[in-house]
């Protein structure tokens, strides 16, 4: 890996980035020491980079080839084009100087693969597994940067990571219901008698509600247990975790009776800082 500087305004456009596309990580590292902050950007700078390439490419090899230009600059094989790419540039820097590994990584961006074809998610296991190598692994690289590799911040990554992909799967539905793909288990549908076109219909029914009734279950009890392992790990490393305030936040309002499930509803900015700020001012993140 090069360890030359980056450009001196890398870092300002992976907080563009963050800013505009991941809102809620952005706003979390307001709440990091500067150069923990920086590298905490250039991680979620990355992962907007790779969440992106389904909504930039009308085919899936296209979107293949921009993922497997990631990996291959994280195993070395890209050269002078990385340091030329601001993001690359800053997650570089950022695994250089706090030593985080490589493999998680590359198989973030792999398991994205997923995103490019309309296949479905077909059973909880899966969708676990699929959450657990991309929400999981950007808690856990995050508890990297901000206090040294801990055992229990590893635990509480993964089960952070599944209540707030979880929360993702049920807010994102409109969006990946009009695209005709599913990240709802096809192993939850069919205990629910939910049919696959109707949802891709966009229609709320009450198999759907018991669906996502379920999905929502899940997920709180993933964020039950992530916020009892808090205390588990050093203060220092907590602000890692502030995102799980606002999973807390988007579980009640996903939760609401009578909500449609088709029509996106997302929390405003200023709502966000506020749930952040008094996050970061409460016992569980600071005692």
């Amino acid at each position: 890996m090069s360890g030359s500087a980056p450009p001196p305004d890398s870092a300002a456009f992976c907080g563009d980035l963050v800013r505009s596309h991941d809102f809620a990580r952005y706003a979390a590292t307001l709440f990091a020491p500067a150069a923990e902050r920086r590298a905490l950007l250039a991680l979620y700078a990355f992962n907007v980079e790779i969440v992106r390439v389904r909504d930039q490419v009308s085919q899936p090899l296209p979107g293949e080839i921009r993922l497997q230009w990631w990996t291959d600059m994280l195993s070395g094989q890209v050269h002078g084009s990385a340091e030329g790419n601001p993001v690359a540039a800053e997650l570089l820097r950022a695994i250089r100087d706090f030593d985080l590994p490589v493999e998680p990584l590359s198989l973030l961006a792999d398991e994205h693969q997923f995103d490019l074809y309309n296949d479905p998610m077909p059973t909880m296991a899966a969708l676990e597994g699929y959450l657990a190598a991309t929400c999981s692994a950007l808690f856990a690289l995050a508890a990297r940067i901000m206090a040294s590799p801990l055992d229990p911040a590893e635990h509480l990554a993964r089960h952070a990571g599944l209540a707030q992909g979880i929360a993702q799967v049920i807010a994102n539905l409109p969006r990946d219901a009009a695209h005709r793909q599913l990240f709802l288990p096809q192993q939850v549908l069919a205990s629910h008698n939910c049919n696959m076109e109707d949802v891709f219909a966009g229609k709320e029914t009450p198999n759907l509600r018991a669906v996502l009734d379920q999905l929502a279950g899940e997920a709180g009890q993933h964020l039950t247990t992530a916020l009892s392992l808090l205390a588990e790990v050093p203060v220092s490393a907590r602000p890692a975790f502030l995102p799980l305030s606002q999973v807390r936040a988007d579980l009640k309002r996903l939760s609401q009776p009578g909500r449609n499930p088709f029509t996106p509803q997302q929390s405003s900015r200023l709502r966000t800082l506020w749930t952040l700020w008094r996050a970061s001012r409460s016992r569980e993140f600071t005692k």
